[in-house]
Formats: structure tokens, C-alpha cells, sequence
């Protein structure tokens, strides 16, 4: 059985990261971004790309990328998590990622690995692995046709667009028309993607490039939501532990530790999940079973967190300055994306044969 700890690599990286992110990502900043006409971050995203070489874990060394596997990207993506990144990390590093390698389209990955281009699939946020995908029309060698929900499309450099031929075509993103959606989670904002005769470069058959990028993508995103919920229990014990009644801690009373109890007992579960799913993507190994499962589990777990976090903050938790509505937001809008913990746990149910009578 493969080993889930933490390797001494995976945890040379974790402090990398949370180490730029305390520095350049305070949760003040990204709450008024998030309000603003701009909430990614590029300036974050340009130092964890470029200069950290992040955007090329998954993409082999011989293209320019890092040649590391998907563990490694799942520990970015917990750091993510905690800080409530608005970076298209995910979007572009993982799902664009993996659909290009199904594709083998070497010249995409090698720009995709410098940073210096974001890629985006363009299929809706919520859809999960095997769902019906939107597809758009191929017209006289140019594409027709209208695409809802699409993260991180704004700033996009290329989209990566399924088309009613069977193929994957690249599409340079100023060749579309991107409108802005309203969205829960402001960090990572959806948009509208119209192509009005765009022309676009055929890059290999959809489906499968389109299966096994939203397969990585559930399977990773429970590594984002386990940051999510590691940080809203580490800062509610922490809140707990100082804030006083009756001129005691607040996390003195037993009520209060029985809930933080069973959270970190959800917590841990989520992490085991998690690190199971990160490592069967990058093994092989009973791959859509156990991402069935992480993502059925984590969704939930996630969510729980942030609602307890703003809870037993009390009143601070519901105010604008504390980020805790960040956390919350994004555990919400995780539980949505690439499909839901419902649909995952009737996907394990056919996997395992155990369907419902």
C-alpha cells in the first residue's frame, strides 16, 4: 500500500508556498479585491508560477515543466485553500493541464509551463466527470456557440473548447466574448464565454481529454477544500483558546470541545481522503473510485467547518473584516464544483455496484 504521509519533499514545498502566501496573499487584501474589477491576483499568480515553477508540476520536465505528479500539486492546492488564493492555479495548472497531456499537444504545455500563459477548460464549473458536456458548433471551420460558467475565463490567454465534432479545439481568448457572471465565491469568478465564429486549432478528441481533466480536478479540489477546513479549525481553536466568559476560555467549556472534537475527527477523515485521491491520480490505482470518494466526503466536511468557524467566532465571524466569509464562500462554491457530493456518491454507487433498488 502506497504511503500517504507527507514526504520530507511534499513538506519542504507546503512551507514554500504557505511562506508566499502569509507574505503577499493577507486575507484583508484579498477581500477587497474580491470586490474590486480585478480579483485575481496575477502578481501572486506570476511568483508562483514563475518564479516557483508551480504551473508546470504536472507537465513533464522535457517540456519545460517540473515532472512531479499530482501529490505534489495537491499540497499547493491545501496552501491555496487555507489562503483562499484568487489564482487560476486549478483552473489552469490542473484542469487545462490535464487535458492537454491527454491531448499531447506539446507546444500548449510548454507555454502552460512557464506561467506566462493561463489555460482554462471551457466547461462549466459545476459539471463533474462524466456528466453531459455543452458543446459548441463547428461552422465552415470556425466556432458558433455559447458556454455558461466557465472559471477563471477573465483571464484566461487561451480556451480550451469542446466542439459538437468530437474534437478539443484552442481558442485564443480575445477571439471570444467574456461576460461576467455573478458569483458566490468573488476569488474565483465565472464568466460567459460566446465564440461568434472564433477560429480555433484542433487539438484532439474531447471526450477523453475532457474526462480526464475533470477527474483530476475533483480529485484535487478535496485537497483544496481539506485546506479550507484545516484553517477554519486551526483559527477557531486558536479564537477559542483567547476570547473569554466568565472570566474563563470560551474553549474551556466542554460543550464547545465536544464540537471542535468531532470537526477534527472529520478533518482528519478529509485528509486521508484527500492524500488517497491525490496519490491514486498520480498511481493509477482504483482512480475513479477513490476520487468518487474523496469528493463525496469532502464537499460536506468543508462546508461544516466554515459554518462552525463563523459560528463560534460569534459576532467578529459575521463581520466583513474577519476572512471567514471568504472561507465559507469558497467551501460552498468547492461543494458545487465538479460535481457534487450527491453525484459522486450515485458514481460510487455504480462503480461498486451497490446502486439503489
Amino acid at each position: 500500500m502506497t504511503d500517504l504521509l507527507y514526504s520530507q519533499e511534499e513538506d519542504a514545498l507546503r512551507a514554500a508556498v504557505r511562506d508566499l502566501l502569509t507574505d503577499h496573499c493577507a486575507a484583508a487584501d484579498v477581500a477587497a479585491r474580491a470586490e474590486s474589477a480585478a480579483p485575481h491576483d496575477l502578481d501572486l499568480w506570476k511568483s508562483l508560477a514563475q518564479s516557483m515553477g508551480l504551473a508546470g508540476l504536472l507537465i513533464p520536465e522535457s517540456l519545460g515543466g517540473q515532472g512531479a505528479g499530482h501529490r505534489e500539486a495537491a499540497v499547493v492546492l491545501e496552501e491555496l485553500g487555507r489562503a483562499v488564493a484568487p489564482v487560476p492555479y486549478l483552473t489552469s495548472a490542473v484542469v487545462a493541464t490535464e487535458a492537454l497531456l491527454d491531448c499531447g499537444d506539446e507546444e500548449l504545455l510548454g507555454r502552460l509551463a512557464t506561467g506566462r500563459t493561463i489555460g482554462v477548460l471551457a466547461v462549466g464549473l459545476h459539471l463533474g466527470p462524466g456528466a453531459a458536456v455543452p458543446v459548441v458548433r463547428v461552422e465552415n471551420g470556425t466556432l458558433h456557440g455559447e458556454l455558461t460558467g466557465i472559471a477563471d475565463a477573465a483571464v484566461a490567454d487561451v480556451l480550451l473548447v469542446p466542439a459538437a465534432d468530437g474534437g478539443l479545439y484552442a481558442v485564443a481568448a480575445d477571439a471570444v466574448t467574456r461576460t461576467p457572471q455573478v458569483s458566490l465565491d468573488l476569488t474565483r469568478p465565472l464568466a460567459t464565454v460566446t465564440l461568434d465564429g472564433a477560429p480555433g486549432r484542433r487539438l484532439g478528441d474531447a471526450e477523453p481529454a475532457v474526462r480526464r481533466a475533470l477527474r483530476a480536478a475533483a480529485g484535487l479540489l478535496a485537497s483544496e477544500q481539506l485546506g479550507l477546513a484545516d484553517w477554519a479549525l486551526t483559527e477557531t481553536v486558536r479564537y477559542l483558546k483567547e476570547r473569554k466568559q466568565f472570566n474563563r476560555p470560551v474553549g474551556g467549556f466542554q460543550a464547545l470541545k465536544h464540537r471542535l472534537a468531532q470537526l477534527w475527527l472529520e478533518v482528519v477523515n478529509l485528509r486521508a481522503a484527500a492524500r488517497a485521491a491525490a496519490d491514486a491520480l498520480a498511481t493509477g490505482a482504483d482512480t475513479d473510485i477513490t476520487v468518487a470518494v474523496a469528493q463525496a466526503y469532502a464537499a460536506p466536511v468543508a462546508v461544516r467547518a466554515a459554518e462552525e468557524a463563523l459560528q463560534l467566532h460569534g459576532g467578529i465571524g459575521m463581520t466583513w473584516e474577519h476572512p471567514v466569509h471568504l472561507c465559507l464562500k469558497r467551501a460552498k462554491a468547492d461543494s458545487l464544483a465538479y460535481g457534487t457530493a450527491g453525484a459522486h456518491r450515485e458514481a460510487l454507487a455504480e462503480l461498486v455496484d451497490l446502486r439503489a433498488p
